[in-house]
C-alpha cells in the first residue's frame, strides 16, 4: 500500500517538546522550599533543636569553651497537655529581671550573614540569638525552697533533695553549696537551678535572688528531651525527680 503524503510528513517530523511539563530544577526548588517551610513550622510549634553554649548544665548537657557543644531536642507539646514536674530540664525565656543568657550569639551586622544566622538558629546549627535559658526545675509553685541541710543538700518543703545529676567542679564539693534563705515560690512561677552548681547563674542569683529569681511558668518554651548531637553523646536528658515521695 502506497504511503500518503500525510503519512510521510508525520513520520519525518521531529518530536515536539512535551508541553506543560515542569522543569526538573523547579521541582527540586519546590521540594527544598517545602522541606524548609515544614522544618521551620515544626521547630516553631512542635520540637526545636537548641545549641547549648553554656556550662551551667554540665555534665547533663555539655556546653563550654573548647568542647563540642550539645544540641538538644526540646519538646514544645508536652506542657500544653500536662504540668511541669520537679526535676525536668526546661528551656525558657528569661524574665526581665534575668540578665545573663544561656543561648547567646552576637548578631551579625551583615544582613546576609544575619539572615543565615537566624536560619541556622531555627535549624539548630547555630546558637539562638534570644534570651533563652536551660535549667532544671527544683521547686514548683507554692513550695518553699532553701539551702542547705547538714549534708549541704537543697531542701524543699522541709525535705532534702536527692540530686544525682549535680556536678561539682574540680576543687569543689557540696560543702561549697552557697546557702540561701527560704523562698516560697509564688503561684505560676518556678525555682530553677543549673546542674553545675558552682557555675550557674540561676534562681539563686538572677534578679537579686529570692522571688525575683523565679521564672513564670508561661515563659517555659518546652522540655529538653534528647541530646541529638554530637553522636557520641546521644542520650535521653535525665528528668529525675529529686523530691522524696510522701
Amino acid at each position: 500500500m502506497a504511503s500518503s503524503p500525510e503519512d510521510f510528513e508525520d513520520a519525518s517530523a521531529p518530536d515536539e517538546p512535551e508541553r506543560g511539563r515542569t522543569p526538573v530544577w523547579r521541582e527540586i526548588l519546590y521540594v527544598v522550599m517545602t522541606a524548609v517551610v515544614l522544618t521551620v513550622l515544626i521547630q516553631a510549634f512542635v520540637v526545636r533543636v537548641y545549641v547549648i553554649p553554656s556550662a551551667s548544665m554540665e555534665n547533663t548537657l555539655h556546653g563550654c569553651t573548647g568542647c563540642e557543644n550539645d544540641r538538644v531536642l526540646v519538646d514544645k507539646i508536652t506542657y500544653r497537655f500536662g504540668d511541669i514536674e520537679a526535676g525536668e530540664v526546661v528551656v525558657f525565656r528569661g524574665p526581665e529581671a534575668w540578665t545573663s543568657n544561656d543561648f547567646r550569639a552576637a548578631p551579625s551586622t551583615n544582613p546576609v550573614a544575619g539572615f543565615v544566622q537566624n536560619i541556622g538558629s531555627l535549624l539548630g546549627i547555630s546558637p539562638a540569638n534570644e534570651r533563652d535559658f536551660v535549667k532544671r526545675v527544683i521547686a514548683l509553685p507554692g513550695q518553699t525552697v532553701m539551702c542547705c541541710d547538714e549534708q549541704h543538700r537543697v531542701v524543699v518543703d522541709g525535705k532534702s533533695l536527692d540530686e544525682p545529676y549535680v556536678h561539682w567542679q574540680q576543687g569543689t564539693s557540696p560543702a561549697d553549696h552557697e546557702p540561701f534563705e527560704p523562698i516560697r515560690v509564688p503561684d505560676g512561677r518556678l525555682f530553677v537551678m543549673g546542674d553545675n552548681r558552682m557555675n550557674s547563674t540561676d534562681s539563686r542569683k538572677q534578679g537579686g535572688g529570692g522571688v525575683a529569681g523565679t521564672v513564670p511558668v508561661e515563659n517555659v518554651i518546652g522540655k529538653a528531651r534528647y541530646v541529638v548531637f554530637p553522636k557520641d553523646r546521644w542520650s535521653v536528658v535525665s528528668d529525675h525527680n529529686p523530691q522524696p515521695l510522701g
